[in-house]
């Protein structure tokens, strides 16, 4: 396995040791008694629960509440009191909290000291409150014992928040697999999930994956990521990862064992007999909750799904590259360059992007494009190659292969081919019925046929070719308008000649190299 490229970045430990200091439970306290928010914050200024310290808010009335709310939903836990610009005014704060705010995660202790006013067992029936205190009872150790259950009971909802959210993103992103860089949303939103059910806080986690191709070649890519390393690139070579962090990952590669420490895990997953990847987690704070069975159990079944996804896209990027690698050689073996098949797939898309056509037919129409002329191949050489015009049974036999291309790709189930088969069958009929093979006219024609009819005479118009010399755009723009409704559908030409300019610069960008 070759040794993988670093890219030397230093490590900014300061900055991660005052991000850990930075996090902390935010405590709001609503009461208008100024010596509760001496007392509360005096009994709690020392505290420190699941590795945080407090940071505790104060203030002093139900409106003042409201705009803090309104404005940060960052608390975790609020000691509210009863009795403040009304008598019941803790009370309509709660219920506005939870019905209006729709705040069901903020763990709420309501605080009086007119116990009369808001007697306890009607209070806990009526509002959706997690405590009730007495001032006068509320001692300093119950007031700890309080926080440290709220903050857990906060921490526990928020774990499971985490959990839906990610899971619901996981959902939504399975449907997408097969779109453009639907890989590493998957497994992104999957390793989230993972996270979220073990309350681990990361700053980076990410799956590399290497492959030993057929030429003993290794190659690694990033198919999963999120935190400070997400990146465009889907190189681990070419990505922003520290040097001391690819490090790890290549020697997790090479002894295909887990490795962790008190700042990461790094995990090793066999997913096939010349494929590989690694989990890579690194904890934010600390790793208390981390349980690496649960990951190990997690992200094996998840580095097996991204490696099937992963073979699946090669198949399909396979399969694309052999359509066009055989309508280059159909192209060769006319003695036309592979940059016909190029240009005309290009001219394709660009006419159906300007008719408003769907993206997925469009996206079909690119890949099929380059076996419009399959049918050649059961053309002789001598006709292919004939310098001059074409007489007599050498046109007739040039024109079966349009029936011959059609009648070899609709033999296929693939929608691609048999899109093919329609480009393959029907690109020489014309708008007025004078084509062939089937002699059809207007709208009897498949708009993908009528959209490769009109591609293919512009580009070789334009082209010098055995027969012919490559003709200048004004007697191509000429034809192609004495053409309206005869050749080719009027829309289509005008399509072409409105915005000439857009498909000539195809052919400046895929030259023919004679």
């Amino acid at each position: 396995m070759s040794d993988f490229i670093f890219k030397d970045e230093p490590l900014n430990t300061d900055e991660k040791v005052i991000k850990k200091a930075q996090k902390k439970w935010r405590i709001l306290i609503v009461d208008d008694d100024e010596s509760v928010h001496h007392v509360t914050k005096l009994v709690l200024a020392d505290a420190v629960i699941e590795s945080r310290s407090l940071d505790i808010v104060s203030v002093y009335s139900m409106d003042e509440a409201k705009k803090t709310l309104v404005n940060d939903d960052d608390f975790c836990m609020a000691f509210v009191d009863v009795v403040m610009e009304t008598d019941h005014a803790g009370l309509e704060l709660v219920q506005w909290i939870r019905e209006d705010l729709k705040n069901q995660a903020i763990r709420l202790v309501l605080r009086t000291g007119q116990a009369g006013s808001a007697p306890e067992a009607k209070v806990i029936k009526d509002f959706d409150i997690n405590d009730y205190k007495e001032k006068t009872d509320f001692t300093a150790s119950k007031m700890i014992t309080t926080v440290y259950a709220s903050i857990r009971a906060y921490r526990d909802i928020m774990t499971i928040q985490r959990s839906l959210d990610a899971f619901k993103k996981l959902i939504e992103t399975t449907h997408d697999l097969l779109k453009i860089n639907q890989l590493k949303s998957f497994g992104s939103a999957a390793l989230n999930h993972l996270l979220a059910l073990m309350n681990v806080e990361s700053s980076a986690l990410y799956i590399a994956r290497t492959q030993i191709d057929f030429d003993l070649q290794a190659t690694s890519l990033i198919i999963a990521c999120t935190g400070k390393y997400v990146c465009e690139s889907d190189s681990l070579e070419n990505s922003d990862i520290s040097a001391e962090v690819k490090a790890k990952i290549q020697q997790v590669f090479i002894s295909k064992s887990h490795y962790s420490d008190d700042t990461c895990f790094v995990g090793y997953y066999q997913a096939a007999v010349n494929a590989a990847s690694v989990l890579y987690i690194e904890f934010e704070d600390d790793n208390e909750h981390f349980k690496a069975s649960l990951a190990e159990l997690f992200a094996t079944n998840v580095a097996l799904i991204l490696e099937g996804l992963t073979k699946q896209k090669e198949i399909e990027k396979t399969q694309k590259e052999l359509l066009f690698i055989v309508g280059e050689a159909v192209e060769a073996r006319s003695k036309e360059t592979g940059s016909h098949v190029k240009r005309v797939a290009l001219i394709c898309v660009l006419i159906a992007q300007k008719l408003g056509m769907d993206e997925s037919f469009i996206e079909a129409l690119r890949l099929a494009a380059p076996l419009h002329d399959l049918g050649k191949i059961a053309v002789p050489e001598h006709i292919l190659h004939k310098p001059g015009k074409l007489v007599g049974d050498e046109w007739n036999i040039m024109q079966t292969h349009a029936q011959v291309g059609g009648e070899i790709l609709e033999k296929s189930t693939v929608s691609v081919s048999k899109l093919a088969a329609r480009l393959a069958h029907f690109h020489h009929e014309n708008w007025d019925g004078s084509g062939y093979p089937e002699g059809l006219t207007g709208k009897e024609i498949p708009i993908e046929a009528r959209i490769m009819a009109i591609a293919d005479v512009f580009d070789a118009l334009g082209s010098k070719r055995c027969y012919k010399e490559a003709w200048p755009d004004d007697k191509i723009k000429s034809y192609l308008i004495e053409q309206k409704n005869k050749k080719f559908e009027a829309k289509l030409v005008d399509i072409i000649i409105d915005d000439y300019t857009s498909f000539t610069d195809i052919r400046v960008k895929y030259p023919d190299n004679n």
